[in-house]
């Protein structure tokens, strides 16, 4: 008989990182800006404490283990207690998006069962017309007011917080997160305690967030969307220094930035987007203090890669899906990244990056699934994924959402670099085919963007007589601006292959947006699909 290893049992929960946080860096500060303006300030301990507190009032109201505890809330430490004192008392911990409809916000809700509503008072008036469509909460609590709910603090003001947390398996049930739902209802991602701390140490690594003590995270992502990247569970682990703000107003970011000494940051294009025209448009500079911008959800422009790196600050493009945790890859530096030149470097941050041990990518043939593509760089396929923090299956379904080798179609079309980079290209769903050639959406958007005048641009296929599908470039301008379409049609033709440029240009105050902030293709279809080329 084979004799076992013979080291300690000790399971990976997620209640071991908020305890390794209150233990060893238990002064460590957690800075919260509300969305009133006032402050607040705690620490890990303390952050332990209340969440102790809150897993015993839990167990008091009759919480039992794998039943789910919602929120409807954004970056604030009383959310962060949430995350903790929801799994500490067994329980499942679901972020809500607010950013859904109101029918998919009721989907997701009476589909995941949720006993209680944790709420920011912003979303009262939510909560308010939500209540007769959500008949399994039962209890209402509010982070920052007593109206139209009890408050946080006072609710669980009665408990001691010297308990214990709830004792199980490694691989039991932690969190709930739904996709966007862009097609269909949305869907349930069930991350367990193994995957989330697995994903949580793997958040530390240099290559990743590269967090550790010094840390000083602003982390602009919310904390409903795709885990929040994983922040709250690593900056535990790594025991930094949080910095959060319950609004994402560029003034009040750049000020919370160079006031709190913040050095590492994390979310979307459009965020950094946003930062960079207050600093334009008051003439100051990125503050000294930024040295880290990790920037994911969609593809980051080249030119705002360009400006951030001229800046001195180190620029990770990372990649990821709810259904990942969502680490999936990171534009960590290559092994000859001083031997590169600073366009070569650009490029290389341009694209998604590479996979951290743990996770493993493939591409696959567009047409036919079985056949897997080279990593040469140049052909693009469709990405698959698996590793022991993506999905096996979504919540309450009974098929696998993978194949039995474990590998899960991400949606997305790329390439793979010789080195292991990856590179997307689009969406299975987006990509255009013309005359039996695909044509990259993305690469037309980000080229597009390049143009003076350009605020946003999407590209999607039209139906052509001839080519199957041509495609046509949505644009919006930026404010005063004027762009002519044959400049812009020159200044592709200088970026992009001839027979890939739009055979048209349709000018549009805004484009439409998913509840995550993405460009919606879906509605951009639906909005021009009675559209025809001119003979």
């Amino acid at each position: 008989m084979m004799q076992l290893g013979a080291m300690q049992d000790w399971k990976l929960r997620v209640t071991h990182l908020i305890d390794h946080a209150a233990r060893e860096h238990a002064t460590r500060e957690i800075v919260s800006r509300w969305a009133d303006g006032s402050e607040s300030r705690t620490n890990w301990a303390a952050i332990r404490h209340d969440a102790m507190r809150m897993a015993q009032k839990l167990r008091r109201i009759g919480i039992a283990p794998g039943e789910r505890v919602a929120t409807l809330a954004m970056n604030h430490h009383r959310h962060l207690v949430t995350w903790y004192g929801a799994v500490g008392v067994g329980a499942v911990l679901h972020t809500i998006n607010p950013r859904l409809f109101e029918d998919q916000l009721d989907y997701i809700v009476n589909h995941a069962e949720d006993r209680v509503l944790l709420f920011d008072k912003a979303f009262a008036p939510l909560v308010e017309r939500m209540k007769p469509r959500w008949p399994s909460i039962e209890t209402y609590i509010c982070f920052d007011s007593n109206e139209p709910a009890e408050h946080f603090e006072e609710w669980i003001a009665g408990e001691d917080g010297l308990g214990e947390w709830a004792d199980g398996d490694e691989r039991d049930p932690c969190m709930l997160c739904y996709t966007s739902g862009t097609t269909g209802n949305p869907k349930g991602v069930l991350y367990e305690h193994r995957s989330t701390v697995l994903h949580a140490m793997t958040g530390m690594i240099p290559g990743v967030f590269g967090m550790d003590a010094r840390t000083v995270m602003m982390p602009i992502v919310p904390m409903f969307h795709a885990a929040a990247w994983g922040l709250p569970w690593s900056g535990a682990a790594a025991g930094a220094r949080f910095v959060y703000s319950a609004v994402n107003d560029p003034a009040v970011l750049s000020e919370l930035i160079e006031r709190e000494r913040v050095n590492t940051s994390a979310g979307v294009p459009t965020v950094w987007l946003s930062l960079l025209q207050h600093y334009d448009k008051t003439g100051t500079d990125i503050p000294a203090s930024l040295k880290t911008v990790v920037c994911g959800g969609s593809a980051m422009p080249r030119a705002m890669i360009e400006r951030l790196m001229k800046s001195g600050i180190r620029v990770a493009h990372a990649w990821g899906m709810t259904e990942t945790s969502p680490i999936g890859t990171t534009g960590a530096e290559t092994w000859n990244w001083d031997n590169l030149s600073f366009d070569e470097q650009i490029s290389v941050k341009a694209m998604q990056g590479r996979v951290p041990f743990g996770v493993e990518v493939r591409c696959v043939d567009l047409g036919d699934p079985e056949q897997v593509l080279p990593r040469d760089g140049i052909t693009a396929g469709a990405l698959q994924v698996r590793g022991p923090w993506i999905i096996k299956r979504y919540f309450k379904a009974e098929a696998d959402a993978t194949d039995p080798n474990q590998w899960f179609d991400t949606g997305d079309v790329g390439v793979i670099h010789p080195d292991g980079t990856l590179q997307l290209t689009d969406r299975t769903k987006d990509v255009i085919k013309s005359g039996g050639e695909w044509i990259s959406s993305v690469e037309l958007e980000n080229a597009a963007i390049g143009f003076p005048g350009v605020a946003e641009a999407a590209a999607i296929g039209i139906a052509h007589p001839r080519w199957d599908e041509r495609p046509l470039l949505i644009v919006v301008k930026k404010t005063d601006a004027e762009v002519c379409e044959d400049a812009l049609r020159a200044f592709l033709g200088e970026r992009v292959a001839k027979w890939w440029l739009p055979d048209a240009v349709a000018f549009v105050d805004q484009i439409p947006h998913t509840a995550t902030g993405k460009i919606s293709k879906k509605d951009l279809r639906e909005q021009f699909r009675d559209y025809r080329w001119d003979a």
